[in-house]
């Protein structure tokens, strides 16, 4: 079992402090092995043998440097007596997932969610079977997730045990059906309201870039000096969402906007630098800056800041624009991704008439 979570719980490691047991977990900065057990001289002496193996008199603890196969060696000097921090055995995943230029929102989301379900299953990864899998999507599912997360853990436990430990049972869980929803659409008059509203000359060019171009929120906070053609009236959009490169168009009148703020401010690498110059500004302030406009705007629709990108689609499409060339503009892979928009669109709807205008209207 590689996490007994027990009923009386040790202040410091919150489980049973059993004669036999050696504790062994990894420290916050995860190059280091920690082993914990009560004093026994076979133990002391094997523990002391293992290369690099040091003494924390402040912790009362031996330090071990991480490399891999640490795990097994320590289970082959200690059979059936270790008590393991899940998180050593998804040091594996995680040197996978980076070899395979993984996103580091990919990684921390697989390494979470693997983490969460060995601390929920209480086994060891080689012991797991489907129905421990079951188990804990049902779990899931009954805590009232999305589909969509729901999808993420699935892929998460998938590449683990499929892909890293080969086993072939997690190709069987059958996955839960999208919903089907339609995204929320600022009219016209409501995007130039809130594009209006902020008076600070930052927030106003990061959400005129969002919608002008069709940016995520995770590809404006990226944007670097060095990726306009403003010649072309292009942006690049470097590194998006699967890795991909785009080009996508550059509004004139965001351009002059972009102008009179980099006058003011003096960006340096970063368009919109943080607190700290030397990193990009962070999503959720982001966030914050479209959630204050929406208020002084007076829009009650339930939209994020992702709904101006949904905004800038939909209005393309509807002033006569190929959904092809949307489709490059939001670097979707799929046509059936950009799709969605004709259901949102008024364009079309607005040529038909209701059944009731044409009773109403023969009557009067």
């Amino acid at each position: 079992m590689c996490g007994m979570y027990l009923k009386r719980k040790n202040s410091q490691y919150g489980l049973f402090r059993e004669k036999d047991v050696i504790y062994v977990s990894l420290d916050s900065s995860e190059k280091h092995v920690l082993v914990r057990f009560s004093y026994q001289p076979e133990i002391y002496r094997t523990i002391r043998s293992i290369h690099g193996s040091k003494w924390i008199v402040p912790g009362k603890y031996w330090q071990i440097p991480y490399q891999e196969g640490i795990l097994s060696e320590l289970k082959d000097a200690f059979p059936q007596t270790l008590q393991v921090d899940p998180r050593l055995f998804l040091q594996e995943l995680k040197k996978e997932l980076s070899i395979r230029r993984y996103s580091p929102k990919t990684i921390k989301s697989y390494i979470k969610y693997n983490l969460d379900f060995l601390k929920f299953i209480r086994k060891t990864p080689e012991v797991v079977d489907n129905d421990d899998i079951k188990q804990y999507l049902y779990f899931l599912a009954g805590r009232g997730l999305s589909v969509s997360t729901l999808n993420l853990v699935i892929n998460a436990l998938k590449f683990f045990y499929g892909e890293l430990l080969k086993k072939k049972f997690i190709y069987h869980i059958t996955r839960p059906k999208r919903d089907k929803k339609l995204p929320v659409i600022l009219s016209v008059d409501e995007v130039k309201r809130l594009l209006e509203a902020p008076q600070n000359i930052k927030h106003k060019a990061i959400l005129m870039m969002i919608y002008s171009s069709g940016l995520r929120v995770s590809e404006v906070v990226k944007v670097k000096m060095a990726d306009f053609d403003s010649e072309r009236g292009l942006l690049h959009i470097k590194g998006a969402k699967g890795r991909k490169d785009r080009c996508t168009m550059l509004s004139s009148v965001a351009l002059r906007v972009l102008r009179r703020y980099y006058i003011e401010y003096q960006p340096g690498n970063w368009l919109f630098p943080g607190a700290d110059p030397e990193k990009h500004i962070n999503i959720r302030t982001v966030q914050a800056v479209f959630y204050k406009a929406k208020e002084k705007a007076r829009i009650t629709k339930e939209v994020s800041v992702h709904s101006l990108r949904h905004s800038f689609a939909t209005h393309l499409l509807e002033s006569g624009i190929d959904l092809r060339y949307i489709q490059e503009l939001l670097g979707h892979s799929s046509s059936k991704t950009t799709e969605i928009y004709t259901h949102v669109s008024k364009k079309n709807l607005s040529s038909i008439k209701s059944p009731l205008d044409s009773i109403m209207e023969s009557d009067t």
